[in-house]
C-alpha cells in the first residue's frame, strides 16, 4: 500500500485514483482522548493544505488539512458516534474521509514512512 505523510501529521493511504485520510498515532498520542470529530461533506472539493476536518479531544481542537486535492467520496459518518476510534486506531477504523485525487503528482511532495518516522524522531 502507497501510504505518505504530512508534516501536520495527517496520512494518506492511496488505493487506484482514491486516497483514504487519518491522522497518525503520533497526532492522536499528541491530542489525548478524542471526543469529537467532524468530516467533510461528500461531493466537496478540497484542495492541498486546506482545513476540511475538526477533531477536539480534552486537551484541544485541531483543523485537518487535506494532504492532496480532490473530491470528498466518502466521510467516515461511525466517527460522530465513536470519536474514540481515532485513537484506538488511528490508521484503521479512525479514517476521517477519502478524496478521488484530482492531482496525484502532490503525493510526491509527501514523505514515505522512513521520513515521517525521522520526522517525529526530531520533533523530540
Amino acid at each position: 500500500m502507497n501510504v505518505r505523510y504530512t508534516n501536520e501529521h495527517e496520512w494518506v493511504r492511496v488505493e487506484g485514483d482514491v486516497g483514504t485520510i487519518g491522522i497518525t498515532n503520533y497526532a492522536q498520542e499528541q491530542l489525548g482522548d478524542v471526543v469529537f470529530v467532524e468530516v467533510p461533506g461528500v461531493g466537496r472539493k478540497v484542495t492541498k493544505g486546506e482545513s476540511v476536518a475538526v477533531v477536539e479531544s480534552v486537551k484541544a481542537a485541531s483543523d485537518i488539512y487535506a494532504p492532496v486535492s480532490g473530491d470528498v467520496v466518502e466521510a467516515n459518518a461511525a466517527l460522530a458516534d465513536s470519536p474514540g476510534d481515532v485513537n484506538a486506531e488511528p490508521t484503521g477504523k479512525g479514517w476521517f474521509f477519502k478524496l478521488r485525487l484530482s492531482n496525484k503528482a502532490e503525493l510526491d511532495g509527501l514523505m514515505d514512512e522512513a521520513a515521517y518516522q525521522a520526522f517525529v524522531k526530531s520533533l523530540g
